[in-house]
């Protein structure tokens, strides 16, 4: 089936093709016009050229999101928002599933300052400050870099704060945080500081099992914190996890000594991500507002791209979920 043309339409709709054109790019046009051409897209079943546009307008409605890994559920969740509301806004979205390679998001960050995509969203863990700046549209997740990259946070530290508080109020003793991170300062340690911040506030004993960079070595690191601590002698009945993914990790750890949850250990975790719409959140967990970070961020990028002036930091509250893994 051959395509119409814009020659067509402005034909049919008795009207120059620069106000076709006009009506295609948004720009106002006498309320008759814009119903004639209107009706004659609708007759022609006329489909616009985006990309032809765009780069009469040095734009392609194309924005990249980079992610460490789509094997995530909260990255998953993000990416599902995210995308929906970049449409909602008409642009595409590209997804890089880097993988923590800071290879693969140079390219990406190459395509931008080429003017192959109109702007970045991305969590990254890598070493990529040297070849950002201000003037490429860029909104970092979970991760400060500098005053002039705008960056959206759930509150990790309330978060942390929260799911102490959360485990004292359920009945434990003497609780821990346990997790591993990236080498490169990100605002997910700050779910450790807002941990510890509840314990020596209200003096609760507290212990700490964190492992930075080496994730070979963190398996047994943490096996012999279980065994210390949980099984040879049961100094911890509380433990609060970096993400859910290790809570459950943790979990099924705790089954192979025979130990209960909650009944012998309460858990609760961080991130309240879904496999689906329908899933339901069973662990015991803090939250984060996957909904609102898609959209702040969208925005921003958004006002970026059409060189708004925009806040630099989105902090977003946090909220605890009640699952199987707390008593009520």
């Amino acid at each position: 089936m051959l395509l119409s043309t814009i020659k067509e339409v402005a034909k049919r709709a008795g009207v120059s093709v620069g106000t076709v054109s006009k009506f295609i790019n948004n720009i106002e046009v006498k309320p008759k016009t814009r119903m004639a051409i209107e009706a004659a897209i609708k007759e022609l079943n006329y489909e616009p050229n985006i990309y032809a546009r765009g780069l009469k307008m040095n734009r392609t409605n194309t924005i990249a999101l980079i992610l460490p890994t789509v094997w995530h559920p909260f990255f998953s969740e993000l990416a599902y928002n995210i995308e929906k509301n970049l449409r909602a806004l008409n642009y595409k979205m590209i997804l890089c599933n880097s993988e923590g390679d800071y290879k693969i998001e140079l390219d990406y960050i190459t395509m931008a300052k080429q003017n192959q995509v109109d702007g970045i969203i991305a969590i990254t863990y890598s070493d990529i400050e040297a070849f950002i700046s201000s003037n490429l549209p860029m909104v970092s997740v979970d991760r400060f870099f500098n005053e002039e990259i705008t960056y959206v946070s759930s509150d990790n530290l309330m978060g942390g704060y929260l799911a102490a508080q959360k485990l004292i109020e359920s009945g434990c003793q003497s609780i821990c945080f346990i997790g591993e991170g990236s080498k490169k300062d990100n605002s997910t340690r700050n779910r450790k500081k807002g941990f510890i911040n509840y314990c020596e506030e209200h003096r609760i004993d507290y212990q700490v099992c964190e492992m930075i960079g080496d994730h070979d070595k963190f398996d047994e690191t943490l096996k012999q914190f279980l065994m210390d601590n949980l099984i040879q002698q049961k100094k911890i009945d509380g433990i609060f996890t970096v993400t859910d993914a290790y809570a459950y990790f943790i979990i099924e750890k705790l089954k192979e000594y025979h130990l209960s949850v909650p009944e012998d250990v309460q858990i609760i975790g961080f991130d309240g991500a879904k496999s689906s719409k329908k899933s339901v959140i069973e662990i015991s967990t803090i939250r984060q507002p996957i909904e609102l970070i898609a959209k702040h961020t969208v925005e921003s990028i958004d006002a970026l791209i059409n060189k708004q002036t925009i806040e630099k930091e989105i902090i977003l509250p946090v909220e605890f979920h009640q699952g199987s893994t707390t008593k009520h």
